[in-house]
């Protein structure tokens, strides 16, 4: 078995992820307890206990989703013994594949997300932009007709079927009635605070860049993955990736597509959802799981034995 380990991003949270393996496994009730201390707040109330409308926000979920996909990725690590070849996330969780393939420590990531998420937050509130699900039209042709429009841009190549653009109100407006005629299926309004992946987080790039620069980060034989390229990265360029992320588009659908054919069999999502491995087998892959709750355990037990 050849595997890859897969971490959600941004509006996978909810109220009460995680809490599940906070009160049964000791290893995972230590990473939310750091978590606390390195914050200085009991921010685990907040993930258990909402309300929603603050986990929600930017500056809270990014932080949220990691801690929590850091505690479930100790409980597989404490149950399994399993080692993953490579490692990969969508957008805020690249940061949890990074931490889980040993190229950068929990304190450093926590407090690295902490302020990508505040400044991402601040640029939501200053330029008040908004995203998009197209569905049932080429990624490449979105791509062409996007490049053309004031104020919109491609934010995540998640399947072939399914691509998000981002931008101004005005932009995504003009983009998806575009679009529509030219053969988009739907174009579906995303519930979100801002224009993630786009022009419009300049600011945000800008304001997480020096903070990047000075984080460590270690050489692993574990690979990574990355969204700004949707291939295997080098730890010489994963810093200059994370600044571009912010306002590049996500490749995720190319990034599944090159584990495949690297020989990937099997695909481990961890984290609140299941997002990732839906979005998976769309794509075609056979051997997609998620373990976002304690109930997943055991069936992963059965899953990983049929895979030996």
């Amino acid at each position: 078995m050849k595997l890859a380990l897969i971490f959600p991003g941004q509006g996978a949270q909810f109220v009460g992820m995680g809490k599940d393996f906070y009160e049964q496994y000791p290893e995972a009730k230590a990473v939310f307890d750091k978590a606390d201390q390195l914050l200085g707040k009991n921010f685990s109330h907040l993930i258990f206990n909402g309300p929603e409308e603050v986990l929600t926000q930017t500056k809270n979920s990014q932080l949220a989703i990691f801690i929590t996909s850091v505690a479930i990725f100790h409980v597989l690590e404490s149950h399994f013994d399993i080692k993953p070849s490579v490692c990969a996330g969508l957008s805020l969780g690249e940061y949890s594949a990074l931490y889980a393939a040993s190229r950068i420590t929990f304190e450093d990531a926590l407090l690295l997300i902490q302020k990508r998420a505040e400044l991402m937050n601040e640029a939501c509130e200053q330029s008040k932009g908004t995203m998009a699900a197209i569905l049932g039209l080429s990624s490449d042709r979105i791509k062409e007709i996007v490049a053309d429009i004031q104020g919109a841009w491609v934010a995540n190549y998640n399947t072939p079927a399914q691509t998000v653009v981002s931008g101004t109100v005005e932009g995504i407006e003009k983009a998806g009635a575009i679009l529509k005629e030219n053969g988009a299926k739907r174009v579906i309004p995303l519930k979100v605070s801002g224009a993630f992946h786009s022009g419009l987080m300049e600011t945000a790039k800008q304001g997480l860049s020096p903070f990047v620069e000075s984080t460590n980060l270690n050489e692993s034989d574990i690979r990574i993955m990355m969204n700004v390229t949707g291939d295997f990265a080098e730890t010489s360029s994963v810093k200059e990736n994370l600044k571009l992320q912010v306002t590049h588009s996500v490749c995720w659908s190319q990034t599944i597509e090159k584990m495949k054919l690297d020989g990937i069999d099997f695909f481990l999502e961890m984290g609140p959802g299941k997002t990732l491995t839906a979005m998976n087998k769309k794509m075609g892959v056979e051997r997609a799981f998620a373990l976002s709750q304690v109930d997943d355990i055991k069936v992963l037990e059965d899953e990983l034995s049929l895979n030996r």
